[in-house]
C-alpha cells in the first residue's frame, strides 16, 4: 500500500472520507474506477487520486454516483453524519 506523500488540498470535503471507506470495503482504485463507469461517471485513476487526495473539484453528479457505488448515504461524505450505514459487497 502506497501513502500519500502530499498534504491533503481543499478543494473538496468528501475526498478523505471516500478513500477511507472505499479501502475499508477493500475496493482497489480500479475496481472502484470501474463501478463508478458503470453509473455513468467515467474517472481517471489520476482523478480518482486527485479527488481523493481533495486537489480536484467533485461534481453534483459524480458525488451521487459515488455515494450509491459505496452505497452510503451523500450526507456521510459531506460530513453530516459520522455512522456508516452498509457495507457494499
Amino acid at each position: 500500500m502506497r501513502f500519500r506523500k502530499q498534504e491533503l488540498g481543499n478543494k473538496n470535503i468528501i475526498g478523505k472520507k471516500v478513500s477511507e471507506i472505499r479501502k475499508s470495503n477493500g475496493l482497489k482504485q480500479k475496481d472502484f474506477l470501474a463501478k463508478l463507469q458503470v453509473t455513468g461517471i467515467d474517472l481517471s485513476a489520476s482523478g480518482l487520486s486527485k479527488l481523493e487526495g481533495q486537489t480536484r473539484f467533485v461534481t453534483d453528479k459524480e458525488l451521487l454516483a459515488i455515494a450509491d457505488t459505496l452505497n452510503i448515504p451523500t450526507d456521510l461524505l459531506l460530513g453530516r453524519v459520522k455512522k456508516r450505514t452498509k457495507r457494499i459487497k
